[in-house]
């Protein structure tokens, strides 16, 4: 493997711990994973900080152990530049589709890699 598919393979990684119950819903698990400087647009087009989302994130769907999952599929990512790693995606949550782009950062081996930006899309029900 290069150094390259490492650091998607690690970025990919971050992602799918995201989309886990369990750690969406442990604030000590997901807090590590947002960058600091963490920015979403959300689908309703609302603008999230990184605050917000960690205040968020375990109220929010798919974020309890005993209720319905995300289930994400054709995860593929590029290095846009030593550190910066973006990755794009589907989501499947109870029926609805989402398009995802999201952009991992690494500014250090102490922190690891970050969700430093997040995007999601709705698809049309019958978009292919």
């Amino acid at each position: 493997m290069t150094q390259e598919s490492d650091d998607v393979n690690e970025a990919i990684r971050g992602e799918l711990s995201l989309l886990d119950p369990a750690v969406r819903s442990s604030r000590d698990h997901y807090q590590r994973l947002f960058d600091p400087e963490f920015v979403e647009v959300g689908s309703s087009g609302r603008r999230y900080t990184y605050d917000e989302m960690v205040a968020w994130l375990p109220d929010h769907a798919g974020s309890s152990t005993d209720g319905p999952t995300y289930e994400p599929s054709a995860i593929t990512g590029v290095v846009l530049a030593p550190g910066l790693v973006h990755l794009t995606f589907e989501t499947n949550f109870e029926g609805r589709r989402s398009r995802r782009s999201s952009i991992w950062r690494k500014r250090d081996e102490e922190s690891g890699w970050r969700m430093y930006y997040h995007q999601g899309t709705p698809v049309p029900p019958d978009t292919p």
